[in-house]
């Protein structure tokens, strides 16, 4: 595959490269739609959450291309990629390595699949929270520290989990912690009819599709960069602040449902993830500043997994997707 990404010393300035970064989310999208067809709107959000240098955790029934998905959108940046497969029997050690003996009877670390730039951890409810949590300081911290010595993971650096909603036995829920270093929660869906038809005709004939690589990692990185510098008008910053402060049952901002349905709301990482989703949504949707309308596209996503609901919601049916359209 021909890398044909982008020379980011070509952007003359910060608004121009903009517009570099929209047209690369239109290539991106252009090459994923290649392989997969529909999901839309989850492509949008996981090219968000990396351009904002955040995780993603994939969520949906069997069958709805969640792996393959990953899978190309690795192929379409110039990156190093590995698949963890996690299972009730795995150790820390088989994510982060473990020191091994040399033939000079000298130990040394093996580094193990976690030092890739995308990590697609597939089915991560399925190990127990000791090992999920072998993810945390990856996540956090870019960095693994074994034995007492620290060691840096190559940059940019993301995990992609997966997670089956419907199979609950041998599975174990994420803890809180972790779920709130995902910057997105993103729900997949069955495809229309006509979409379903493409697909079928896709994988049961003889087409085979080359992807080319977009971008590489120094333009991600350049990019992500470029989304902080981002500048953002006070009335929207107010509002994503106010926004995450709003599902926090006890606060002032509180509306009443909040307090009668929410057991716990979302922390200070929704609104930064908020404000850094809502820069990135509105470059690649060609603006060079944030609205209140961007806040609110991001806002579900972001939302979703750092809303926990009480057992008179569960009881009365209330999901979270209400309480933030309600709040929105």
């Amino acid at each position: 595959m021909e890398y044909q990404g982008t020379a980011v010393i070509a952007y003359p300035n910060d608004a121009a490269a903009v517009d570099g970064l929209a047209s690369s989310f239109q290539q991106l999208t252009s090459e994923i739609n290649k392989v997969i067809v529909g999901q839309h709107e989850v492509v949008r959000y996981v090219l968000i959450s990396i351009f904002c240098d955040g995780h993603s955790l994939l969520v949906g029934v069997p069958g709805l291309a969640k792996t393959l998905l990953v899978k190309t959108i690795s192929d379409v940046l110039d990156l190093s990629f590995k698949r963890i497969q996690f299972t009730p029997d795995l150790m820390p050690s088989d994510i982060i390595g473990s020191e091994i003996m040399n033939e000079s009877r000298q130990f040394f670390f093996n580094k193990g699949p976690v030092f890739a730039n995308i990590i697609l951890a597939d089915e991560i409810n399925r190990t127990p929270p000791k090992t999920q949590a072998a993810l945390l300081e990856a996540m956090q911290e870019r960095n693994v520290t074994y034995a007492g010595q620290l060691h840096p993971l190559p940059l940019p650096f993301f995990v992609l989990a997966t997670q089956n909603p419907i199979e609950q036995e041998g599975t174990y829920p994420l803890p809180e912690a972790q779920l709130d270093r995902f910057m997105f929660n993103i729900r997949l869906d069955y495809l229309f009819n006509n979409e379903e038809l493409t697909m079928v005709k896709n994988t049961t004939s003889h087409k085979k599709v080359s992807l080319r690589k977009i971008i590489s990692g120094t333009d991600i990185q350049y990019y992500q960069q470029l989304i902080r510098k981002i500048p953002v008008a006070d009335n929207v910053l107010n509002y994503a602040v106010t926004l995450a402060r709003k599902t926090r049952p006890g606060q002032s901002e509180a509306p009443i449902m909040v307090n009668e349905y929410v057991s716990w709301g979302a922390g200070p990482r929704a609104s930064q993830f908020l404000v850094l989703g809502a820069k990135c949504h509105a470059a690649i949707s060609g603006k060079y500043s944030p609205d209140i309308e961007d806040v609110k596209a991001v806002a579900t996503p972001v939302l979703r997994h750092r809303i926990i609901l009480n057992y008179k919601a569960e009881a009365e049916g209330i999901s979270v997707e209400d309480m933030v359209k309600n709040m929105l």
